[in-house]
């Protein structure tokens, strides 16, 4: 019988790795560490960019920028009514793919993903100082913010073995890869478009800011910045994204395009305006892209990852299997907390397992029901097999960690945690719990193997050779 392969997040490196007395150190040492990530603008810089954006024509009658708890945010001059329009940002003040195209760079960037051109558009104004026609947006935006891309080694070793870790390690992979064809491609072939010097660290805040400030409709080919509705935070307590920015015509015949920012809520004057991000992220997701997650049981996830075996000997047939019915050589199964498991997940788990006996089903002949067949018990040795490797799986993935959930759960009542260390513990704790929850709905399962009805009861039913209460039944002429 083929054994379901689940892939786990792969640990630190070496280096990152810390002994158990080094790391209460380094706890300790981000306990008490209260600096933000970023210094804020000052007054004076948030002045300019409200001016900027009305000497360009953009609108922002109701609101300012100013300090909130989660570093700049829009503040509300008087009471503000739900779906009121709050900024109106004309379309030649975005910064997206056309604009670098009408850009000195422009001709460099054809070809090049968004997020490339965009970002090197960003670091090129930046170098042009006081010259930049941008620089009083530029001026206000972070130098960093809490996303795990910009943590350091000690910060990134509080969340040893999470998946939130292995997929920072392969963003930041991604971003120095990309770098590395651009230097060589165009940055140091272009020296005269580019003054002073750009490195990764460079690149990796442009990403960084890319991630952070895009509005959820506008990234991949449609990315674009959008100054000073981009101060705009999230609240959770908002739990609908429509109503929240439109673009829509202005000006004769509604030519000209305007991103209008609306507030979602009645917000009351003295108060922040604020808009839901994005109802679909997970925690892990949104600590990545924007520095911070929510206490919210759907927010907490874990991801299990399954794939058939190139050296599965049935290799060919369950790949075309799971392909027909939507689903790829490996496949990625997200459980959230308080959820059921997601449908496929068992069909694909017990495709996988599949073989000896059971593996009649593989012929053609059921090629077209088998998936309606593996929705339920396939036999005792299939089911008994998917239970014992997810169970597997979740202990060694629990075994990663390094606090327990309950040391994890007096850490956040404690208080005492920076922005960071807050994050760190509330993923690794999540996931945990998640963890936790998968094991224990398969512990439920592996308990009921014996009265689990499997294929060839459900078979020899249909024939009508075995009872409701699976007695035999005998046909006498």
């Amino acid at each position: 019988m083929a054994l379901p392969r689940i892939i786990s997040p792969p640990r630190l490196p070496s280096p990152l790795i810390l002994s158990s007395q080094f790391r209460k150190t380094t706890v300790r040492a981000i306990l008490q560490s209260k600096e933000s990530a970023t210094s804020l603008p000052s007054d004076a810089s948030l002045v300019d960019f409200s001016n900027w954006l009305l000497s360009k024509g953009g609108m922002a009658p109701s609101v300012k920028p100013g300090p909130v708890p989660e570093g700049l945010g829009l503040i509300a001059q008087r009471d503000i009514s739900r779906n009121e329009v709050v900024v109106e940002v004309p379309k030649k003040l975005w910064i997206d793919a056309d604009t670098v195209a009408s850009s000195e760079i422009g001709r460099l960037c054809g070809g090049l993903r968004p997020w490339v051109s965009i970002s090197l558009f960003l670091l090129r104004e930046r170098a042009l100082g006081d010259a930049s026609p941008w620089k009083p947006y530029l001026d206000v935006l972070p130098s960093s913010t809490d996303s795990t891309i910009f943590w350091s080694e000690e910060e990134l070793s509080q969340i040893q073995g999470t998946q939130l870790l292995s997929t920072t390690i392969g963003v930041k992979e991604y971003v120095q890869s990309e770098f590395a064809k651009v230097e060589e491609e165009i940055i140091l072939k272009s020296k005269n478009l580019f003054p002073g010097s750009i490195t990764y660290d460079d690149f990796l805040w442009a990403f960084g800011i890319l991630r952070s400030r895009s509005f959820s409709r506008l990234r991949g080919d449609n990315l674009a910045l959008i100054p000073f509705a981009d101060l705009i935070n999230h609240n959770p307590d908002i739990t609908s994204e429509d109503l929240a920015w439109e673009i829509k015509g202005k000006g004769l015949f509604g030519r000209d395009q305007i991103f209008a920012l609306r507030a979602p809520l009645f917000v009351k004057s003295g108060e922040q305006v604020c808009i839901q991000y994005d109802l679909e992220k997970s925690n892990a997701e949104l600590a990545l892209d924007y520095g911070f997650i929510e206490s919210n049981m759907n927010c907490e996830t874990y991801t299990l990852t399954l794939e058939i075996a190139e050296s599965d000997p049935f290799y060919g047939d369950k790949l075309d299997i799971v392909e027909t019915n939507g689903l790829n050589e490996t496949a990625y199964f997200d459980i959230v907390l308080g959820q059921t498991l997601t449908p496929q997940l068992l069909p694909y788990l017990r495709l996988v397992a599949l073989g000896g006996t059971d593996a009649f089903l593989l012929e053609s002949i059921f090629r077209n029901t088998i998936w309606g067949h593996l929705e339920l018990p396939v036999s005792r040795e299939n089911e008994e097999a998917i239970c014992r490797v997810v169970r597997d799986a979740c202990k060694n993935a629990l075994s990663a960690y390094d606090t327990s959930v309950e040391e994890d759960e007096r850490l956040m009542e404690s208080g005492n945690l920076d922005s960071r260390m807050k994050i760190a513990v509330g993923i690794r704790a999540g996931e945990k719990r998640v963890l936790q929850q998968i094991d224990s709905i398969f512990r439920n399962r592996e308990s009921e193997l014996d009265g689990l009805e499997y294929y060839q009861e459900r078979r020899l039913k249909d024939l009508g050779l075995v009872g409701d209460n699976g007695e035999i039944i005998f046909w006498e002429s």
